[in-house]
């Protein structure tokens, strides 16, 4: 089923590929403003190779700002989750908090976050910390409603204390939904990211990108480098999806036999 799978999606690939290919190439479209998907995979691995390697240093500033805003946003989105969960009356008054900060756009508060941070490095971080926390908060959330209260009540009754029952039945029951929401966190974290760097500047891949159309414009670096911006999120995703998987199995089994 797995492979299957894959190779659907890699025929799915290579489809797109031919229609961009065929488009650019019969001249429905300027090629200065979609070029030939054979040219931009020639650019994305003309990228690899730069003698400057200006591209990679790129890609390793936006990885580094993103793993450190997704990293921060765990510490405390699910600390924060399981006592919100937990506790019912500190979960009824920050409701209409979390509820009212949530929608708000993580790139409407890149002027906000340049103002309070002098580092362009710190203004990515924390727009990654305020986009990725959410996702992984309101899942630790559905996650605790979800635990079930009998076997909660099964170890209140043999003396088990709130702590223990933490520990024992609500953190497993869990930590597969926190962990999908880690995955969903990821994926936006690495698009803000991006986002600020292509407004605030400061290096890395967004800012890449800016300066791809700067001069006249490079449409095929650009697409390049979009690609490889995409590659990463699909890789990123991939490797997530397998820990889980693997570190929950039961869960992916009892999910499967429940479909």
């Amino acid at each position: 089923m797995t492979q299957a799978r894959a190779l659907r999606g890699v025929i799915g690939v290579a489809g797109a590929l031919a229609i961009i290919e065929l488009v650019s190439r019969a001249g429905l479209i300027d090629e200065t403003a979609l070029p030939p998907a054979s040219t931009v995979l020639d650019r994305a691995v003309g990228q690899l190779n730069e003698r400057d390697a200006v591209f990679l240093k790129s890609v390793g500033s936006t990885l580094q700002a993103w793993a450190g805003g997704l990293l921060l946003a765990i510490v405390i989105a699910v600390p924060v989750g399981l006592a919100l969960g937990s506790i019912r009356w500190l979960g009824t008054a920050s409701r209409v908090v979390v509820e009212f900060l949530r929608p708000i756009p993580s790139v409407a508060l890149i002027p906000l976050a340049i103002v309070v941070f002098a580092s362009t490095t710190n203004v990515k971080i924390s727009l990654v910390v305020y986009a990725a926390t959410w996702p992984i908060l309101i899942n630790t959330l559905y996650a605790l409603r979800d635990v079930d209260p009998l076997a909660k009540d099964t170890l209140r009754s043999f003396g088990f204390g709130r702590i223990s029952v933490l520990w024992r039945v609500t953190l497993p029951s869990a930590a597969p939904f926190v962990t999908t929401g880690i995955r969903i966190s990821a994926s936006i974290g690495l698009v803000v990211v991006i986002s600020a760097e292509l407004f605030a500047g400061g290096g890395g891949l967004g800012t890449y990108l800016s300066e791809t159309q700067s001069g006249g414009g490079r449409t095929d670096l650009l697409l390049a480098g979009a690609l490889w911006a995409g590659l990463i999120g699909l890789l990123v995703n991939t490797a997530l999806v397998w820990a889980e998987r693997k570190a929950f199995r039961w869960h992916a089994e009892r999910t499967a036999a429940g479909t």
